[in-house]
C-alpha cells in the first residue's frame, strides 16, 4: 500500500510473537498443538504483588504518572540496583517503560541515525536488529558459535568496531542460547571498549535471576565502573517475577540519555500503567525467596530436556547456563527427506516439518541470527515438555 511508510519495510514482525500466535490459531482450529515457543514463566505472579495492585486501585492510584515512572517505583529500582548489583543511580538516571522492549526502543531511537552501526552478537533476541533498522541504523552481526559458548569474544568485538559504531548490545543470560558472561569475560570485553570511547554498552539483563549450577550474575557497569558513564543497563520484572503481561521494564543510564529517552516516551506511550508500576515496586521491594525456588524448578526442567534431546540421534544441544531455553542444532538432519518427500534444507524447513508432522511448535534459529538451530522454551510443565520432546523424537525418526 502506497501510504505505508518505507521504514516499515525495513523490519519484519517479531518471529517469536508470530509463532506463538500461529500456535494459538492452530489450537483454536482444533489441532492438538504443543507450543514450546513462549518466552514467559508458567508460574503465577506472586500474591503480594497482586495484592499491591488491589490496594493501588482501592487508593485510586489509577491516574497519569510521571512519564518516566513513579517516584515509588524509581526508589525501588534504585534499591534493587544497589542491593543486587552494587550500582548507585540517581532518580534522573532511571526510566521506566512499558516493558524492557520499550526501554531498548527508546534508547536506540534516541541515539541511532542513518550511518550509525550497532554491534549485535549472534545469537540475539529477535527485536534488536529490527529496532536498529527502524531507527535508520545498521546492525553489525558478530557470530558467536557454540564452540565459544555462544559468547562475544574480545578479539571479535575489536574487529567489529568502526568509527561509526554507537552501541554494542550484550544480553546475558542470553535469549535464545542461555549463555552468561563471567566477571572475567566481561572484563575482557571492557578492555576492548576502553580503547574505543565512542562506543556505548547496552546491557540487557532481563534474565538476571534465571541462573543455573550456582552461577552468579554480574553486569558491565558493575565490573567495569569506568564504563558506567556510557552504559545503559536494562532490566524488568517480566521473567523473575512472572509479570510478562504487566509490561514493566526499566533502564539506568547517564541522565542525558535518560532525558532523551523520556522525551521520546512522552510522545509515544507516555507513562506506563500506574497500577503495573505499583505492582513492580512491590515485586522489587517484597520477598525475594521464591525466585531461587522457581529457578531450581527451571534447572530441573533444563536437565530433563537436555538429557532427552541427547537421546535423539541427529540433535546436538549445548547446555544453557541461564534463561529458560535450549538452543539445539539440527545440522545433522539437514539433507534428510520427510515422509511427504520434502528435503530439509534449513532450520526453518525443520521447524515447519515439526509443526506439520507432529503438531509441535518451536522456533527456528534463523530468527535469532544463527542456523541451523531451533529454540525450545522449557518455561512450561514437565508433562508438556516430555510430550513435546517425544513428538520431536518421533518426527526425527520418520526422516530418511
Amino acid at each position: 500500500m502506497e501510504f505505508i511508510a518505507a521504514r516499515i519495510d525495513r523490519i519484519k514482525p517479531s518471529p517469536s510473537s508470530m509463532a506463538g500466535q500461529r500456535a494459538r490459531e492452530l489450537s483454536a482450529a482444533g489441532r492438538d498443538i504443543i507450543g514450546l515457543t513462549a518466552g514467559e514463566p508458567d508460574f503465577d505472579t506472586p500474591d503480594n504483588v497482586t495484592q499491591a495492585v488491589v490496594r493501588a486501585m482501592a487508593e485510586s492510584r489509577t491516574k497519569y504518572t510521571d512519564i518516566g515512572g513513579t517516584p515509588e517505583l524509581k526508589a525501588a529500582i534504585q534499591a534493587k540496583f544497589k542491593r543486587e548489583n552494587e550500582l548507585d543511580f540517581a532518580t534522573g538516571e532511571i526510566i521506566v517503560g512499558t516493558g524492557g522492549k520499550q526501554v531498548i526502543f527508546n534508547a536506540l531511537m534516541s541515539t541511532v541515525d542513518a550511518g550509525v552501526e550497532v554491534i549485535v552478537p549472534a545469537p540475539y533476541w529477535v527485536s534488536y536488529p529490527d529496532i536498529v533498522l527502524l531507527a535508520g541504523g545498521t546492525p553489525v552481526f558478530v557470530p558467536c558459535p557454540a564452540e565459544r559458548g555462544f559468547k562475544l569474544q574480545p578479539d571479535d568485538l575489536e574487529r567489529a568496531i568502526t568509527p561509526r559504531t554507537r552501541w554494542v548490545i550484550l544480553n546475558a543470560p542470553n535469549n535464545p542460547s542461555g549463555a552468561i558472561y563471567s566477571r572475567e569475560e566481561l572484563l575482557g570485553l571492557a578492555e576492548v571498549l576502553k580503547r574505543h570511547p565512542h562506543v556505548w554498552v547496552m546491557s540487557d539483563d532481563m534474565y538476571e535471576h534465571v541462573l543455573y549450577d550456582g552461577r552468579r550474575f554480574c553486569t558491565m557497569a558493575q565490573v567495569a565502573p569506568e564504563l558506567k558513564s556510557r552504559t545503559l543497563t536494562v532490566n524488568g520484572v517480566s521473567k523473575a517475577y512472572a509479570m510478562t503481561g504487566w509490561r514493566i521494564g526499566y533502564g539506568a543510564a547517564p541522565a542525558a540519555l535518560v532525558k532523551a529517552m523520556t522525551k521520546l516516551q512522552s510522545q509515544s506511550t507516555s507513562n506506563p500503567s500506574s497500577i503495573s508500576q505499583a505492582a513492580a515496586a512491590e515485586a522489587l521491594n517484597g520477598p525475594q525467596g521464591f525466585i531461587a525456588e522457581r529457578c531450581a524448578i527451571f534447572q530441573h526442567r533444563r536437565d530433563q530436556v537436555v538429557a532427552a534431546l541427547a537421546a535423539i540421534a541427529g540433535i546436538d544441544c549445548h547446555v544453557p547456563e541461564g534463561a529458560f531455553y535450549v538452543f539445539p542444532s539440527c545440522a545433522k538432519l539437514l539433507g534428510k527427506t520427510t515422509p511427504s518427500g520434502k528435503v530439509l534444507e534449513t532450520d526453518e524447513d525443520f521447524v515447519l516439518y515439526l509443526l506439520d508432522e507432529v503438531n509441535l511448535a518451536v522456533l527456528q534459529g534463523a530468527a535469532y541470527g544463527v542456523s541451523p538451530y531451533f529454540r525450545i522454551s522449557f518455561a512450561t510443565s514437565l508433562d508438556l515438555l516430555e510430550r513435546g520432546i517425544d513428538r520431536l523424537a518421533q518426527a526425527v525418526d520418520r526422516l530418511r
